[in-house]
């Protein structure tokens, strides 16, 4: 099954809730700040950029990178969103929370995503470990006041 891709007007207001905007680029257009190269999203400062044919998954893990990054990073993020581990695991975390609240798109649908496009796991999929083994990256979220409602 594909990744789902998403219509231009559907992550906006859930994006802005955060202080990131959403740049649309046209089909096939190089998609600036993208760390996997395209259709992948692209971070450089407050702005993601996407195509419409930008897979979901993408366009949530790089802003939930933006979303879980202090002030500093903020500012200087071209591309690389840095981090470390537990903050990748926490980026994964939010991303699968945040997915039921893009119209037209769920986290049963994202878990599908993340592992068509292969992030790995120590349980194997990601429901799996965001069911049994995620703890510590929710542990994070909590530590850092980041929720998945603004």
């Amino acid at each position: 099954m594909p990744a789902s891709s998403l219509a231009p007007e559907n992550p906006e207001e859930l994006l802005q809730g955060y202080g990131l905007q959403i740049h649309w680029l046209p089909p096939g257009a190089v998609i600036p700040g993208s760390y996997w190269g395209a259709p992948e999203a692209g971070l450089i400062g407050c702005t993601l950029y996407a195509r419409p044919d930008t897979p979901v998954h993408s366009v949530l893990h790089t802003a939930c990178h933006w979303i879980c990054m202090d002030d500093a990073r903020r500012a200087t993020v071209h591309t690389d969103a840095g981090g470390n581990d537990l903050e990748e695991a926490a980026v994964c975390y939010l991303q699968c929370l945040l997915a039921d609240r893009l119209s037209g798109y769920s986290r049963e649908r994202l878990f599908l995503d993340m592992d068509a496009w292969g992030y790995s796991f120590r349980l194997g999929s990601a429901r799996t470990w965001f069911e049994q083994d995620a703890e510590d990256a929710r542990q994070w979220l909590e530590q850092k006041g980041i929720r998945a409602g603004r």
